[in-house]
């Protein structure tokens, strides 16, 4: 690569507009296939929670290692993401403090939508149901791995390259979300819609602390309390 002028090391450009959108539309091609038959039940729901799980795992990190390598090609810093450690307790503290009232209203919502006749699953999914010490520990690290990849993906990834694609951060705030709630289609539409309107309030919170850490702690949080925390307390 050698050095410019002056012994100064030369410095990468980033990827043109046109390269990241070429970029986007590889990645868009490999995620939208399966998460648009998610919504046909047939992805994962015939498998036991270990193999679902595994392969869920296991389909994250590929992606998240995908979005990486993107980064490693165009020498950009995983900071763009929002990986950063600034104000990080601040972060952890607003994902916190937001939980509650987010989770409550999301409940509040789906009950709504559901008595309006647009049928969510009345319970936890098959194959997302565990069983014992062993099926408890995997659960964990699957809602550890979602959250994380999941807001890598949707959230720092697409907002990233939707923004330079659209030239409007607020229009990659609204797509990345209606992609993100497409993943939830074997849950019914309300569960749907719900994700959708979360995924939007973790992009905004995203986007205006640029900073994943926060919506990390709310996706978490969400699907722990969901996945685990619900089940073990009886409520499938």
């Amino acid at each position: 690569m050698g050095s410019e002028e002056g012994g100064q090391p030369a410095v990468a450009a980033g990827p043109s507009r046109r390269e990241q959108v070429i970029e986007l539309l590889v990645f868009l091609f490999i995620i939208l296939p399966p998460l648009a038959l998610s919504s046909l039940e047939i992805s994962h729901a015939s498998l036991p929670f270990a193999l679902a799980a595994g392969a869920t795992i296991l389909d994250d990190l590929a992606l998240v290692a995908l979005v990486l390598f993107f980064l490693w090609r165009n020498q950009e810093p995983v900071g763009r993401l929002g990986w950063t450690t600034r104000n990080l307790a601040g972060n952890i503290l607003i994902g916190l403090l937001l939980f509650v009232p987010l989770f409550l209203l999301s409940g509040i919502l789906d009950s709504i939508l559901t008595a309006a006749g647009l049928g969510a699953s009345p319970q936890t999914p098959s194959f997302l149901q565990f069983q014992g010490p062993a099926g408890a520990a995997l659960a964990l690290l699957l809602v550890a791995v979602v959250a994380i990849a999941e807001e890598t993906i949707f959230r720092g990834y697409l907002i990233l390259r939707l923004s330079s694609a659209t030239a409007s951060p607020w229009a990659a705030v609204l797509l990345s979300s209606v992609i993100f709630s497409l993943g939830h289609g074997y849950e019914g539409i309300s569960v749907v819609i719900v994700t959708g309107l979360l995924g939007l309030v973790y992009a905004v919170i995203y986007v205006s602390r640029k900073s994943l850490v926060a919506p990390v702690v709310l996706h978490f949080l969400q699907d722990f309390t969901a996945i685990i925390l619900l089940p073990l307390l009886g409520v499938r």
